[in-house]
């Protein structure tokens, strides 16, 4: 029944789940109107982690605004790098050399992988602390994880916020035996997938996640839908294969795609995508061979790097799916400045379904529910 059917004087509960709740990744409000355990209608609220890091970038040069962008989806920084300096570099012309465009790629997918690991741990730790045997496998996961936080911070110095990416290449080239690590981390995080997929194989975890949560194709294109999410939803789309950008060009992206539409199927993409990341990484440490890993203009002073007009939008595939960046150039009188910058969250489509989808299910599917989509709160507020 839906609430407009009910009687103005029905005995229905307002429930307000969070603002701070540990199911939300972040701080999050949505009100829950509720008879008994029956949710018959949900109101989101965000904009608690609201930053106004887009009307920063009216303030900030070029060269400022990276720091800034990398904490949106703070579990992928690497790629929030990347949006925002692809924008940059096709407002100002700037030419990426392949050494850089191969490296991008490759550090993209290791950083999927990390975000895809730290999604399946604390998900079975969100639906059921008995999966897995309370929280073993967040531990496994995060252990995982650890061994790519330690390829980026031999390659950049830093575990987390990189500023690494900068217009027209990398700031910092990989060291010596660097790739010799990648491989060995590859092989010895794809075994352990197949643990993960064993753990996950209860009845506990089917009944938590399969059924729950759908998604029908229409809604998920009516509501902007990327990434996992669509494609779990059977609509086969996928930046990196569809629109390629950096050197997924030079390689061939396996798109996986579920029907169900529902948190299992989320799950099945998520743990698909992480094995089709460690061929793609694997197969791109081929390609990185020795050359300039900075265009053949460098930016010598914030000054020189100004752009004095013009608009350009960038899409790109991260771990939850199209994040776009919209760029207006010439903000000051020395073009040093973006006059506009709009961002595109995929975690705030994400998060658009919750009235659609949660109605019909009991209060503890909110959890699973929210999980599935892995929104990032600081992404959706910016």
């Amino acid at each position: 029944m839906d609430i407009e059917d009910y009687d103005p004087d029905a005995d229905l509960m307002a429930l307000n789940m969070g603002p701070q709740h540990p199911s939300t990744h972040g701080v999050f409000r949505i009100k829950l109107i509720l008879d008994g355990e029956r949710i018959v209608k949900a109101v989101p609220y965000p904009g608690y982690l609201h930053r106004g890091v887009e009307k920063l970038c009216e303030k900030l040069t070029y060269v400022q605004i990276t720091p800034i962008f990398d904490k949106h989806d703070y579990v992928a920084p690497m790629t929030n790098e990347q949006a925002i300096n692809m924008a940059f570099e096709k407002l100002l012309g700037l030419e990426v050399p392949q050494r850089a465009k191969v490296l991008r790629t490759i550090l993209a997918e290791l950083q999927r992988i990390a975000s895809h690991l730290l999604w399946l741990g604390t998900f079975t730790l969100d639906i059921g602390g008995t999966i897995g045997g309370g929280a073993s496998l967040m531990m496994y996961t995060f252990r995982e994880r650890e061994l790519i936080l330690d390829l980026f911070e031999a390659l950049t110095g830093c575990r987390f916020h990189y500023n690494t990416h900068c217009p027209g290449g990398n700031r910092h080239d990989v060291p010596e035996g660097w790739e010799t690590v990648v491989r060995h981390v590859m092989d010895t995080i794809e075994p352990r997938i197949d643990e993960y997929e064993a753990i996950c194989d209860s009845e506990i975890f089917l009944m938590r996640t399969e059924g729950v949560g759908l998604i029908s194709p229409d809604l998920a294109l009516e509501t902007g839908q990327s990434g996992p999410v669509l494609r779990a939803s059977g609509i086969d789309h996928d930046l990196r294969r569809d629109a390629p950008y950096h050197a997924y060009d030079q390689v061939q992206v396996r798109v996986h795609v579920e029907t169900a539409g529902d948190c299992l199927a989320r799950y099945k993409v998520r743990v698909a995508e992480m094995r089709e990341s460690i061929r793609l990484v694997r197969e791109l440490l081929g390609l990185l061979e020795p050359g300039p890993i900075v265009g053949s203009k460098p930016i010598k002073s914030l000054v020189q790097f100004k752009a004095s007009g013009g608009q350009v939008y960038v899409g790109i595939e991260t771990p939850r799916g199209e994040l776009g960046t919209y760029l207006v150039g010439g903000g000051d009188q020395r073009g040093a400045a973006p006059y506009r910058c709009k961002i595109r969250p995929p975690s705030l489509h994400a998060m658009s379904v919750l009235p659609y989808v949660l109605p019909g299910h009991q209060v503890s599917d909110v959890v699973t529910i929210l999980g599935s989509l892995d929104p990032i709160m600081g992404e959706v507020d910016r």
